[in-house]
């Protein structure tokens, strides 16, 4: 037997998910079995809990899209791995490589697939790829989300470039990793947030312009100003949606691609409509995070350039596994809210 986190059902306190005894799965000829050292939480996690997640779901579910380990059995014809290579999760299942199609978007470890938010897993091969030699298990565990997200964001339609410029928001896992993989790229970074103490976090990580969006409403203008000529940002990692597009479409570049990402806003205010993008000369662009092939690209990016993952200081253990999830409902966060699996068995 082993523990793990389930959601039976939602509830807007999250009061759904509790801790249960489940058998210890058994690993098929093809499948991987996964002893988990950590976990790290997006806001897709607390949704699910919630009830808000609007795309494939179901219940009762093992919560928890990103998880490392280490690998403890192997099936008969696994060729890629072996008993004690430290392994991280594909998010989705199914995105092997390539464009995403509607089988592949169904497959979410944690939304329709059980996730890692337990002791042990098991996955086909095709599901897991090693983890980058330079990171911990808690850094590693950060990747399949939020840093493949914004990998995807800046590399999957038009890879960018040195000497062009991003644009990040707030300070969640997406936003730091997108700036973190920025700078590596020789590009320069503005950064919006509320906190001037978390605007000197974002200086540390190498952001060049920080804006505050609370005393700067019309940011979009401001960043605008801050580019070559004026002429605007490259790339855009929008995390808020309603409550940010139309500053978005202010401060993007002829031919700049806007990439949304995050649904965090709920502005009831108008909304830019499509030709907004014909007007400004943009792509506008959804993302649901990104294939097998790209997190092994990722991956080997981490390494070359050893890139930390930032982790928030508060770091939870197994069964604190509500209060974690209640923490980052909160955005109380810098960086990425993890959980650590220590294993007495």
């Amino acid at each position: 037997m082993m523990k793990q986190w389930v959601i039976d059902h939602p509830e807007k306190d999250m009061g759904g998910m509790d801790l249960k005894e489940a058998p210890l799965p058994t690993v098929g000829t093809n499948e991987v079995m996964v002893k988990f050292e950590a976990v790290a939480l997006n806001y897709r996690d607390c949704a699910i809990a919630k009830g808000t997640f609007p795309f494939a779901h179901k219940y009762p579910i093992v919560p928890v899209s990103d998880g490392a380990g280490v690998v403890v059995e192997v099936g008969g014809k696994v060729r890629e791995f072996k008993k004690g290579d430290s392994v991280i999760t594909i998010f989705n299942q199914g995105h092997q490589y390539g464009d995403i199609d509607p089988y592949a978007a169904s497959t979410g470890v944690g939304g329709t697939i059980d996730g890692c938010f337990r002791k042990f897993g098991v996955f086909n091969e095709t599901g897991l790829v090693k983890a980058p030699k330079n990171l911990t298990p808690l850094e590693s565990s950060t990747l399949p989300g939020a840093a493949l997200t914004s990998w995807n964001a800046l590399y999957g339609l038009k890879p960018v470039k040195a000497g062009q410029w991003v644009l990040v928001q707030g300070t969640g896992g997406v936003s730091i990793s997108g700036l973190q993989l920025a700078k590596a790229a020789g590009a320069s970074v503005i950064a919006t947030t509320s906190s001037d103490a978390k605007a000197e976090e974002l200086k540390k990580l190498g952001a060049d312009h920080i804006i505050n969006y609370r005393t700067v409403p019309n940011w979009g203008e401001v960043a605008r100003s801050l580019t070559p000529d004026h002429a605007g940002v490259d790339h855009i990692l929008d995390i808020g949606g309603t409550e940010t597009l139309e500053q978005s479409l202010n401060c993007i570049k002829m031919e700049g691609i806007i990439n949304l990402i995050g649904f965090l806003g709920a502005s009831e205010k108008p909304q830019p409509g499509l030709l907004d993008a014909l007007s400004h000369i943009c792509t506008i662009r959804g993302l649901y995070v990104g294939s097998r092939a790209m997190l092994q690209d990722m991956v080997q990016a981490f390494e070359s350039n050893d890139i930390h993952p930032v982790i928030d200081r508060q770091v939870f253990q197994f069964e604190q596994g509500k209060e974690a999830f209640e923490y980052l409902a909160a955005q109380r966060h810098f960086g990425k809210v993890v959980v650590q699996i220590n294993h007495s068995d």
